[in-house]
């Protein structure tokens, strides 16, 4: 397989904390990896440096064979990394329609984007049915639908999603997972950080652990379920 994400010994720092070190991680294309770990462990920020949005101390960070270490968030939209962040950030004083209108924001091809959006509505009907509604008036569940139909609006190749189930209904996150498969099917590669491990391991083919900022061990997603370490610290 034909790396599409590769980091090497990738620190990232908050001021004296470490909140990341020495991190190996590769990303194969047509994956689904996800990364486990306790609050904390630094999963989130891996994200915000693979996107751009933190800058690392050290270590380096390759898509495509390419070293993008020092690109821009925009440059790395661009490139075809889009990020889903934890807490959804959709802009709540404007509309459905619109904030997908922004999530396309890289492209200029009209018909395009105008038929991606409807895509999105087949996708996500509840969205169809509020497309002229102010997103910060949707509950939960549909803001986390938007923000995952916003990031696909900039046809990524590399979908980073950061806890897409979190604070959900029990229903609402096997249909939000069940989108995730189905994006994994139509061709795009996922990064996914996900509080439920047990749920996460069922959707990857891989995964990384991640303990106070540093990667403890990688496997199989699915020898990770069988594992007596990993169903003792994370599956209950």
């Amino acid at each position: 397989m034909k790396p599409l994400l590769e980091i090497r010994g990738l620190s990232v720092n908050y001021g004296a904390i470490q909140a990341l070190q020495q991190i190996d991680l590769v990303v194969n294309a047509g994956e689904i990896v996800t990364l486990i770990g306790a609050n904390g462990a630094g999963k989130s920020t891996l994200l915000k440096a693979v996107s751009r949005l933190v800058n690392p101390v050290a270590g380096k960070i390759f898509y495509e064979g390419q070293d993008i270490t020092e690109r821009s968030p925009d440059q790395m939209v661009k490139l075809g990394v889009a990020h889903s962040p934890e807490g959804r950030r959709v802009l709540a004083r404007q509309t459905v329609l619109k904030n997908l209108e922004l999530g396309a924001y890289v492209r200029s091809d009209r018909l395009g984007i105008k038929a991606d959006i409807e895509r999105q509505f087949l996708t996500f009907p509840r969205l169809g049915e509020r497309r002229h509604q102010l997103a910060g008036t949707l509950s939960g569940g549909e803001q986390q639908m938007l923000a995952i139909a916003r990031a696909v609006m900039s046809r990524p190749k590399l979908l980073l999603l950061d806890e897409p189930s979190l604070g959900l209904a029990p229903q609402v996150m096997l249909d939000i997972f069940s989108v995730i498969r189905q994006l994994h099917e139509q061709g795009v590669t996922i990064l996914l950080v996900e509080q439920n491990a047990k749920l996460a391991l069922q959707t990857a083919d891989r995964a990384y652990v991640l303990e106070a900022g540093q990667v403890s061990f990688t496997s199989n997603a699915s020898d990770l379920l069988t594992d007596e370490r990993i169903r003792k610290a994370y599956l209950g």
